[in-house]
């Protein structure tokens, strides 16, 4: 399995240009020049910029040049600095990861797939010029697996015609069920040797989200340790939250979790990504500030080592705010070994 290299350790810009009013005392503040200095002490070597199609477009599909300027802008402070950049569409016309109401036509809507493929080449032609620091992430968490053909088929439009403008920029594409680890066997064979093999792993997410108000019927007062056994957390899943977030660690419910469980967890994705020589990266991963910090260094040291073990790439989510923001006061207590562990 080939390396994803200069993107080895990263850090997600979460609600900066995506998931946030998108006014302009935001853009201009969330974020700013000294932020990204910061980042460059924190021994990563790349930045994921999530991006909302609302910034770079209106209703009717036409550009807003002040959205690109604001990319632009991310991505200078990041050359400065000595950062590569993942650009990622986090959400497009007609679909994004959290609103299945939403999103619910985009897989059988020509129209809307076409526009997503014209936002591309209109990124393509704006920032396909970096293609040694900027890497393009097609869409962020398909969630239907049931959309498995249909996205791929998608993305191979949309590569054909980012390859047209941009030949040598690193693309990364995910599968379904929010990008779960288990769904990179969906990805056809790479399209060119310019491919990345994306995943998130937010898992166990009875931990991970602990007390997270926006996972459908989660306590707030829920709190639960790490590590468990698998069949603990699967438990507590049920009894809370299932179905619907159970499936992705069934099959390990034998398991203890730490490095033996990760390290299960990603073998199907490795061999595959070793089969077709394919990096592998996981552009999100993190722990929500409701659990225990010493619970959260736990799991990160764990993940962290068989990331290591593997040569995969990653991104943690986030660094500011954003209920996993890394730098805030609820991670102070670990802090400095959270940052051994990215």
């Amino acid at each position: 399995m080939r390396k994803f290299e200069g993107f080895t350790k990263g850090i997600n810009l979460g609600g900066w240009l995506s998931q946030h009013d998108l006014n302009k005392e935001h853009l201009d503040t969330f974020i700013v020049k000294k932020d990204i200095e910061f980042i460059s002490n924190m021994g990563v070597d790349h930045i994921r910029i999530p991006v909302d199609f609302e910034l770079l477009e209106d209703e009717m599909g036409n550009p807003i040049e002040k959205g690109y300027e604001y990319i632009e802008r991310g991505i200078n402070w990041c050359l400065e600095y000595g950062l590569n950049v993942v650009l990622d569409l986090h959400k497009t016309a007609g679909y994004v990861f959290d609103d299945s109401a939403y999103s619910s036509d985009f897989f059988h809507n020509e129209q809307l797939q076409e526009r997503f493929i014209n936002l591309w080449i209109r990124l393509a032609n704006r920032f396909g010029k970096h293609s040694k620091h900027v890497a393009f992430e097609l869409l962020n968490e398909v969630v239907d697996p049931s959309c498995a053909d249909k996205w791929n088929e998608i993305a191979k439009h949309a590569i054909e015609a980012i390859r047209a403008i941009a030949p040598d920029t690193w693309l990364i594409l995910g599968g379904t069920r929010n990008n779960s680890v288990i769904s990179v066997k969906e990805l056809g064979a790479p399209y060119d040797n310019k491919i990345v093999y994306n995943f998130h792993c937010y898992e166990p997410l009875i931990f991970t989200h602990q007390a997270a108000g926006w996972i459908e019927n989660m306590p707030s007062d829920f709190r639960v340790n790490y590590p468990e056994s698998v069949s603990h957390y699967l438990d507590e899943t049920h009894r809370l939250i299932a179905p619907h977030h159970a499936y992705p660690i069934e099959h390990l419910s034998n398991l203890e979790c730490g490095k033996e469980f990760f390290e299960q967890f990603f073998q199907e994705a490795l061999e595959i990504a070793e089969k077709y020589d394919v990096p592998l990266y996981c552009g999100e991963y993190g722990v929500i500030d409701q659990a225990c910090p010493e619970a959260t260094l736990r799991w990160f040291e764990d993940i962290h080592a068989v990331f290591e073990m593997h040569g995969i790439s990653r991104a943690v989510w986030s660094y500011k705010e954003m209920d996993f923001g890394i730098i805030g006061t609820h991670y102070q207590s670990i802090y400095e070994k959270l940052l051994e562990c990215l």
